[in-house]
């Protein structure tokens, strides 16, 4: 504290350097309100619309002794449901001919999630997701109809326009879910369940708001009533099906991913957990691998690269009894593969593809896209990384062909050890078949 403003080594201001990403901004300024603050920044970041929450800590102020007593916890609200809103809810549904359910967001349960699918089952009402939140559903389900946002199918982009009822829990009506605010009819009834009063992040009309998070809606759901058309539901359901089924092998250069994807969904435990990060590579896996269990799905909703790796080290060390599963592209794998002596290290057993095809393949994409014929700075030239893998202790393979993939999988899935496998892929393929 002393030395503020001094330009003292490393010095920073931390509400100047986060004060427009975090919701909140703390900094300790004197040692006895350290456990206050502290307290204070865990409830903000997990009330309404949870986020970041930063504590600065002035190295002259960490070493202060404190007599002071350690703060509780707050308890952080959950919200409810009135009974008149819960009639208004069941009123609202009970007049809609096509409505659609997308669920998404923090502070689901296991038993929530089961809770609002079975309803949405008795019900007939068709359940999407926001993009990458798709384990709150068991893809299972014959409510289940796919996520919204990159990638989707194009038959429930066309249903959020046809839609005469909105009903989001946990999420609201964003950008990456509408394709750009542009999905979604302005007649629709919408209903938003969200603990954010502000609804920060819904951007179209609210009917009816419900302040609880989706633990508090799951248990005050309305009972049965009308069923909608069921055409509409059971078109939806069957569009999905037919979009998470992967292509035939085309016969193309290097390991065909709609090939390796089918062989890898029938080896997932119903627990398995998936991670990928962001780029081409991820389209794979979150349209063909299923997940059958909440929660089972880690990926970045903000399109953060190397995120999957040290995920998936996370994940299996948190739940050393389940399948884990991270799918890379090698210009993510790159960012942080060294995770791997992290696995090593400590036993944890996630298994790795690699999915090698020379490039940043996203940002080539957009290139090509914008700037025919000027593609820059996106070629990779990559290490064996079956040898890489090796070389920290773990399972390691290369897999050049299709035909090679399934034996390579088996026996990485049996190693009971952290493992990779390197998949040459044709860098010309940069999305399932028939999208």
């Amino acid at each position: 504290m002393d030395d503020r403003d001094r330009e003292s080594f490393q010095e920073f201001s931390p509400t100047g350097w986060f004060g427009s990403t975090a919701k909140k901004v703390l900094t300790v300024e004197r040692a006895d309100r350290a456990a206050a603050q502290v307290a204070e920044a865990f409830a903000v970041a997990a009330a309404g619309r949870p986020g970041p929450v930063v504590v600065g800590l002035p190295e002259d102020v960490l070493v202060q002794p404190t007599s002071a007593p350690l703060a509780a916890p707050r308890a952080v609200a959950s919200g409810a449901v009135a009974p008149a809103q819960q009639d208004a809810l069941a009123e609202l549904l009970d007049a809609a001919r096509r409505p659609l359910v997308v669920l998404a967001g923090d502070r689901w349960t296991a038993d929530a999630a089961a809770a609002v699918t079975a309803w949405g089952e008795r019900r007939g009402l068709p359940i999407a997701t926001d993009w990458r939140t798709q384990d709150v559903v068991d893809a299972a389900s014959p409510s289940f109809v796919g996520w919204l946002g990159y990638g989707r199918n194009p038959v429930l982009a066309d249903a959020l326009d046809a839609a005469d009822l909105l009903l989001f829990v946990g999420c609201g009506y964003a950008d990456v879910l509408s394709g750009g605010y542009r999905g979604g009819s302005a007649d629709a009834v919408t209903v938003v369940v969200d603990p954010d009063p502000e609804l920060s992040t819904h951007q179209r009309r609210v009917d009816l708001h419900l302040l609880a998070d989706p633990a508090a809606f799951a248990a005050a759901l309305p009972g049965d009533g009308a069923e909608p058309d069921p055409a509409w539901a059971k078109r939806l359901r069957a569009a999905q099906e037919r979009f998470a089924t992967p292509g035939a092998d085309a016969g193309g250069r290097g390991v065909d991913l709609d090939a390796a994807m089918a062989v890898l969904a029938r080896r997932l435990a119903p627990d398995a957990i998936v991670t990928y990060g962001a780029g081409n590579h991820a389209v794979w896996a979150q349209r063909f691998l299923p997940h059958r269990s909440y929660p089972s799905l880690l990926a970045p909703r903000n399109g953060a690269m190397g995120f999957g790796v040290p995920a998936a080290v996370a994940a299996s060390l948190v739940h050393p009894g389940r399948q884990v599963v991270s799918v890379a592209g090698d210009g993510c794998f790159l960012m942080n593969g060294q995770e791997l002596a992290t696995a090593v290290a400590h036993g944890a057993t996630p298994l790795v593809l690699v999915v090698d095809n020379g490039q940043y393949g996203t940002i080539r994409e957009h290139q090509e896209r914008e700037h025919p014929g000027r593609v820059s700075g996106t070629a990779l030239v990559n290490p064996d990384f079956g040898a890489f893998a090796r070389s920290f202790g773990a399972q390691g393979e290369r897999v050049s062909t299709t035909r090679e993939f399934e034996a390579a999988l088996d026996r990485a899935l049996d190693s009971g050890r952290a493992a990779v496998l390197h998949l040459d892929v044709d860098p010309e393929v940069r999305a399932p078949h028939g999208t």
